[in-house]
């Protein structure tokens, strides 16, 4: 044991006084070293490269050892739309405040301004990334933090088009205060778990804000997701949670703010629903807590598509929704408790807080334009008010059992 002590500290005192030698070396048009790529050969692990303030012309930029490398005033590093530009294949490497512009546009290869690729504790943080296919692509790394860059892509269709942050089988990982507009997707993530995804926006992407598939154990919390194409899509996951986001002005006959399929066992709480075609659309997921959201303005609060078993719905506010719930489905074993509904209608004689009568969301109209979208003209008419009257009634077309027996009188605070 003492051997074994010994040996171990051997290390961490070589390794702190290796650090202790590590040396700063400078890249700019009048230096000795005028590229980014002879300062990485020339260096030696744990070293730290300054970029001065210029434009460098480069692509194919490996960062194979530990290495910081730091821009001073935002230097531009141009890869003339000829490839990929920085790929990182070492561990411990931080990349910091670079100006990185016109990466290579492939049909067979995914070029992005950066990649990681099978590291471990990386940090890219403070970049500017413009002209681009691929952003920031993480590939196969884990234990890295991708903080306050800003990638802004100039994206016209999804065919020939890449995403801002990209996530492939990777695992603990801190994606925070990134702004990112005009790509595919603004944050993809594939194969994925452990993530942190916070304070990001992601907007006027072409098609999602935030894509996620076979990604578990992951948090997406105080993001702002707002005017994509189809808004946010989370599908084919487990365990997730999903705090205090925003997803906003999400429009269109294909759109909503977040569409879930096959996920199971997640918290989606405190998040806002604002003016989207369809604020949550949900297909085949279980076992939800959906808690504490505000839901306001939107075409569909909610669509339920079937096979949604055991969700909770508690303590939410639908505000002012065209319709609040669709569902397709006659059988419902979901709960719905303690919401307030702008349009509930009933009375609080004991004044509780709690209406008297119990609250049918689900809307006979809203059934009929899932069936035929044409009807939806008649919205506000007074031939609308008769049907739901009637349905609320006599129940035939929607769930019988689907209600909400404590119907708060005023909004849900929190």
């Amino acid at each position: 044991m003492k051997t074994f002590v010994q040996h171990n500290l051997f290390y961490i005192i070589f390794f702190i006084g290796f650090i202790g030698f590590s040396q700063t070396i400078e890249v700019c048009g009048d230096c000795t070293i005028t590229s980014l790529k002879e300062a990485i050969r020339i260096a030696k692990d744990f070293d730290t490269i300054v970029v001065k303030k210029g434009t460098y012309k480069a692509h194919d930029i490996v960062i194979d050892k530990p290495l910081t490398i730091v821009g001073e005033n935002y230097p531009v590093i141009d890869g003339e739309l000829k490839g990929e530009i920085i790929t990182i294949i070492s561990d411990n490497v931080t990349v910091d405040g670079l100006f990185i512009i016109n990466v290579g546009t492939s049909y067979t290869e995914d070029y992005a301004a950066i990649r990681v690729r099978k590291s471990k504790n990386f940090v890219i943080q403070n970049l500017v990334l413009e002209k681009l296919f691929f952003g920031i692509y993480i590939e196969k790394s884990s234990h890295g933090k991708v903080f306050h860059n800003k990638v802004i892509g100039d994206a016209v269709e999804e065919y020939n088009s890449g995403n801002g942050i990209q996530l492939w089988y990777s695992h603990h990982v801190e994606i925070e205060h990134n702004y990112i507009e005009h790509v595919r997707d603004g944050i993809y993530l594939e194969f994925s778990d452990d993530c942190l995804i916070k304070n990001n926006v992601s907007a006027l992407n072409i098609r999602y804000g935030l894509h996620f598939m076979f990604s578990n154990d992951d948090t997406y919390q105080d993001n702002t997701f707002e005017n994509n194409g189809a808004g946010v899509a989370v599908m084919f996951s487990k365990k997730i949670r999903m705090y205090n986001n925003t997803f906003k002005e999400n429009w269109g006959t294909a759109s909503y703010g977040m569409l879930l399929k096959e996920i199971n066992d997640s918290e989606i709480i405190g998040n806002t629903f604002e003016e989207n075609t369809i604020g949550i659309n949900i297909e085949g997921s279980n076992r939800i807590i959906y808690k504490h959201n505000n839901f306001k303005n939107n075409g569909w609060a909610i669509k339920v598509r079937g096979a949604c078993y055991t969700n909770q719905f508690v303590e939410n506010n639908f505000l002012y929704n065209s319709f609040d719930i669709a569902y397709n489905s006659k059988v419902n074993d979901n709960v719905f408790d303690k919401n307030y509904w702008s349009n509930y209608t009933g009375y609080d004689l004991d004044k509780d807080g709690i209406g008297d009568v119990p609250y049918r969301p689900v809307k006979l109209f809203s059934y009929i334009v899932n069936r035929t979208p044409e009807t939806i003209i008649l919205l506000r008419s007074m031939f609308i008010d008769i049907i739901d009257f009637s349905e609320k009634v006599s129940p035939v077309f929607t769930p019988d059992n689907l209600m909400d027996h404590h119907p708060q009188t005023k909004k849900v605070t929190w």
